[in-house]
């Protein structure tokens, strides 16, 4: 072997080493955002559910991650769900929290350890089945083997280098025509479903940003579409970019993958929705979904909205 096939040797090993190590230092390099105060923390638990929708089969623990890729947007809405999840966990006693930036989480060593993962606002994750194939496949076999996963708002901002895991969300981000600003009508595409129950079979109006979803990804004969917007009302449907894969834009669903399950809620970005009531109360119904404790109908209508 000559000097200069040993450099590059070298040099690969280097680089190897370092992209193993790159999901743990992004933890590191996140820049701290603002807490909820206290008046809001407040607002977070008058506003939760006081007990869990069904009693857990047995203690549940759900692995909150909020990570951010060196390319994704942060959301200033992460520090006040790690908390309104943590005050629900704790409120209801329908499962515990660990909250967690540190990629290592997803080795199978300390995944396995968890009922349900819950992605809070995550965006451009470092998943990648060549450089980070070990934590892949982790994951992966976390949700066919029968656990679950639950996403917030901007989780389907995430997966770019790995289709499988953006099949298994139903979804990606493409953009939000319907910005943070405006309030959006929003209709449930199934009002009997007990993880709806907290409307009472109506519709309501939310000031949030809302993801646009688009096929073959979002599709309604993969997953259980629970709510979308109601573009029967004027503001929601006359938004500026509207195309005509936005006449279907779904805002919470539920599918199963393999032998685990998957629940999705696109509400989240503005602080405020962390004290909503039916929504929390959405929120802990599709998470007991994911954790394996509410047994519900997840099977896709296959049918058009209206």
């Amino acid at each position: 072997m000559n000097r200069r096939t040993r450099v590059i040797g070298v040099v690969v090993l280097i680089l190897w080493c370092l992209s193993l190590h790159t999901a743990t230092l992004l933890a590191g390099q996140q820049k701290e955002l603002p807490k909820p105060q206290p008046q809001e923390i407040q607002k977070m638990q008058e506003a939760m559910p006081s007990k869990p929708t069904v009693k857990p089969a047995t203690p549940r623990k759900l692995l909150v991650f909020n990570l951010c890729g060196p390319k994704g947007f942060r959301h200033g809405c992460i520090p006040y769900w790690d908390k309104a999840l943590a005050i629900m966990g704790e409120k209801t006693g329908a499962f515990s929290v660990v909250i967690s930036d540190d990629m290592e989480m997803f080795r199978r060593k300390n995944l396995k350890q968890f009922d349900a993962v819950c992605f809070n606002n995550t965006t451009r994750l470092p998943f990648d089945p060549n450089s980070t194939a070990a934590l892949c496949k982790s994951l992966m076999a976390f949700v066919n083997g029968g656990k679950g996963i639950v996403g917030i708002h901007a989780a389907t901002d995430n997966f770019y280098d790995w289709p499988e895991a953006q099949e298994m969300m139903g979804g990606k981000f493409t953009g939000h025509p319907w910005g943070a600003g405006g309030t959006w009508a929003i209709k449930i595409d199934e009002p009997n479903h007990p993880l709806t129950a907290a409307f009472k079979g109506k519709g309501f109006k939310i000031k949030d940003e809302i993801y646009r979803t688009e096929p073959p990804l979002y599709s309604r004969d993969k997953c259980l579409v629970l709510m979308s917007l109601d573009m029967s009302d004027e503001a929601t449907r006359n938004v500026k970019g509207f195309k005509p894969t936005d006449e279907d834009t779904g805002i919470s669903w539920i599918k199963t993958w393999g032998k685990g399950r998957v629940f999705y809620c696109s509400l989240g970005h503005n602080n405020e929705v962390t004290w909503n009531q039916p929504v929390l109360q959405h929120i802990l119904d599709g998470i007991q979904f994911a954790l394996g404790d509410y047994e519900v109908d997840a099977k896709p209508r296959l049918k058009t909205p209206k």
